[in-house]
Order: C-alpha cells, then sequence, then structure tokens
C-alpha cells in the first residue's frame, strides 16, 4: 500500500493510533492516540487547573464581601445575625455569577488555540480546543446562567463567547455548547429549554460544524439545533422539533 493510501485509510479509521501529521504535533497525536487513557487523564489536568482558576477569581470578589458584611456586624441578637449573614452569602453568589460571566470569557479570549470546524477521530489535536472551549461555557451554565436567561446580561456572555449576535436577540435557553460557532441575526428568537449545539458525533468521528439562524427565524420550545445546520429567514421551528445535522431550512418555512 502506498503512502498516500495509508494515510487515506487512517483517516477513515477511528481505531487508528497514528497521526497524518507530522514532525512534533504528529508525535503528539499519536501519543494521545495510543494512550487514550493515560493522555486524557494528562491534558485533563490543565483543563481543570484553568477552570478552578476561573472559580477562584470569581469567588474572591464573593468572599471579599462577605467577610466585610462579617466584620461589620457588632453584638447583635443572633437571629438578626444570622439574617445578615444569610443575606450576605446570597449576595455574595450573585457577586460570584456576575464575575464569572466575565473571568470565563477572558480565559477563553486569551487560550491560543480556537475552535475550528473539523472532521476526524475524537482523540485529534484539534478536538482540544473544541473540547476545552466547551468546558468554560459549561462552567457557566451549569452553575449560574440559568438564573439571568433571559437577560441582556446572557447575551453579553454569548457574544463575549464568540458567538455573533444580532440586535434584538432573544435566548431564552442556557443549553448551547460550541457559542463561538453559532450565528445567530437580528431579531432571532431562541425558545425556552432549546438545544443548540455546532457538534455531532458519526460513526466514530467528531464533527464540528457552525449553526447559522438568519434574521427573524424562530426556534421553538424544547427544539435541537445540531451541527451544519441553516435556518432560514423569518422561519419557524415547532416547538420538540429536530434539526438533524447539515439540514438546511429555506426562508418563511414552518417546520
Amino acid at each position: 500500500m502506498t503512502e498516500s493510501k495509508k494515510s487515506e485509510s487512517n483517516k477513515h479509521d477511528v481505531l487508528s493510533k497514528k497521526s497524518d501529521s507530522k514532525g512534533l504535533l504528529g508525535l503528539f497525536e499519536t501519543f494521545i492516540r495510543r494512550f487514550r487513557t493515560i493522555s486524557f487523564l494528562i491534558l485533563l489536568m490543565p483543563v481543570v487547573f484553568l477552570c478552578l482558576c476561573a472559580l477562584g477569581l470569581s469567588l474572591a470578589p464573593a468572599l471579599a464581601f462577605f467577610y466585610f458584611i462579617q466584620n461589620q456586624i457588632g453584638d447583635i441578637h443572633p437571629v438578626l445575625h444570622y439574617i445578615i449573614l444569610g443575606l450576605a452569602f446570597a449576595t455574595s453568589y450573585m457577586i460570584y455569577g456576575v464575575s464569572l460571566v466575565f473571568v470565563v470569557p477572558l480565559l477563553n479570549f486569551i487560550f491560543p488555540f480556537k475552535v475550528k470546524p473539523f472532521r476526524g477521530i475524537w482523540y485529534s489535536v484539534e478536538s482540544i480546543p473544541w473540547y476545552v472551549h466547551n468546558a468554560f461555557t459549561y462552567l457557566v451554565r451549569y452553575t449560574f446562567l440559568e438564573f439571568i436567561t433571559p437577560s441582556p446580561l446572557n447575551i453579553l456572555y454569548f457574544k463575549m463567547m464568540g458567538m455573533k449576535i444580532g440586535k434584538g436577540v432573544v435566548i431564552n435557553t442556557s443549553n448551547i455548547s460550541d457559542p463561538c460557532l453559532i450565528e445567530l441575526g437580528d431579531y432571532v428568537t431562541i425558545g425556552g429549554s432549546a438545544t443548540l449545539f455546532a457538534h455531532y458525533g458519526q460513526k466514530g468521528f467528531l464533527v464540528i460544524s457552525p449553526i447559522k439562524i438568519k434574521k427573524g427565524a424562530t426556534i421553538g420550545l424544547k427544539s435541537s439545533i445540531m451541527g451544519g445546520v441553516e435556518v432560514g429567514e423569518n422561519s419557524v421551528i415547532r416547538p420538540h422539533n429536530c434539526l438533524l445535522p447539515k439540514t438546511i431550512i429555506d426562508d418563511n418555512q414552518v417546520v
């Protein structure tokens, strides 16, 4: 078998342990494919560290506020004492959440490797930025985002994470992955609990493909929009519907 045929075979073999890349990058990719469990644990550690940094930086002002209030409380009745501490603790959580909304996009921005459209083996160098980007996204999603959805603050958060958002957009869901690969035109409405994710798995491959929802479109309650989907202008996706990968909806359609 010639080298070109071997390379082509590796691209279509999800169990391939050899990289098609050359040099150090190829050696690194071969390592993560050959020792999948070990390499995953090794690569997971810096991701965990980055997430801990985001949490720590966001908790710092929250803790500062809480301890400031605690130190200001004098000799008062225990009931009033704990009411004040409870209010301070609840306020600290809000401070943490709002801080996280800004800290995570900052770390995502300075992370040197960016997510790009991709089709290939899950254990590939190209999947690492995608993994990190979603780790950051989920950190906010599962600890605070639900409490500011929908609001201008969740729109701002997704914009800072790289989502292209037009004017007058309403996003009434936190179930969004890969925000940097999603484009929403003017006056788009994303219904409650809808799910948008610009990736999918197919026959052992990871496919990362952008989503585009054009001007005036409406995505119904609990609908699912998968990678590679394009929704035309003023189209409506009915509640609980699912648009499979690469689906193209023309303008002014009801699906």
